[in-house]
């Protein structure tokens, strides 16, 4: 059995709408949200690969699940980082489908995951980072896989990025969830000159042990690094060395892994 179970909770931790399909389900919640709700995606079939639209104005990933996924309606300040359209209305289409093997055995961008949200551990690509700026939304590491690419500002959606409140010792990382061949990586910085500044240099760690180090140039442009194949697990951007300008706050817009399945 391939059974996909979506339901909506409330605050009371009651189930309030719920929809069930083998291999693909969509839900249309016709009420408006209310804080504390949350979304659970169930699975009967785990370690694989599933289309996930959590909201019809994020679109959708390809996420590769271990377990149940749950999603926390945001509010607030803590959806600054999504569309203004993202979760609003009375009318919500939530679906998940699962992935056909040609989708998902191919070469392509592995970090890519709209559905991002802090405390995932069953959904993966998942990003992390030991500072995320005065602890907001718009500042926060999931921001960097989400695929919304304009460089050129800095705050709420579309110019999310991760922002590092000035830490030195700044570390992001990026979880697969599983083995994965890599050999390519994009970086886009935010540059938002002249309230931005940017780094020259950064270190990538890789779960097998290796470490690269890249020159980064200042700009809001994709930078491409080619390299020999890598079987990880994950990988770390870190010893962020700062450019010499006045400005304090370099930042990351998008951090792109691109490869196979193992």
């Amino acid at each position: 059995m391939e059974q996909i179970n979506i339901r909506i909770w409330n605050k009371e931790n009651e189930i309030i709408a719920d929809a069930q399909g083998e291999k693909e389900v969509a839900l249309v919640y016709k009420k408006a949200y209310q804080e504390g709700d949350s979304i659970q995606i169930e699975v009967e079939e785990k370690n694989t690969f599933y289309w996930i639209q959590i909201d019809d104005s994020m679109g959708k990933s390809m996420v590769y699940l271990i377990g149940d996924m749950q999603y926390h309606i945001p509010f607030g300040e803590h959806k600054l980082n999504l569309s203004p359209k993202a979760f609003e209305g009375e009318r919500h289409l939530i679906s998940v489908k699962k992935a056909k093997e040609f989708e998902y055995r191919c070469y392509r961008n592995l970090s890519f995951n709209v559905n991002d949200q802090h405390g995932q551990f069953n959904s993966f690509p998942h990003a992390s980072a030991n500072v995320e700026t005065r602890g907001e939304e718009v500042f926060a590491a999931m921001n960097a896989i989400d695929g919304v690419i304009v460089p050129q500002g800095h705050g709420k959606w579309p110019c999310e990025s991760w922002g590092i409140n000035c830490r030195e010792d700044a570390k992001w990382r990026i979880e697969f969830g599983r083995s994965v061949i890599v050999d390519r990586i994009i970086i886009y910085l935010r540059a938002d000159f002249p309230h931005d500044n940017w780094w020259e240099e950064g270190k990538i760690t890789f779960s097998d042990g290796t470490e690269m180090v890249v020159s980064l140039e200042k700009g809001g442009h994709g930078q491409e690094f080619l390299f020999e194949k890598k079987k990880i697990e994950w990988l770390e951007f870190s010893d962020l060395k700062k450019a010499d300008d006045p400005s304090p706050f370099p930042a990351l817009t998008q951090f792109e892994v691109y490869g196979m399945e193992c």
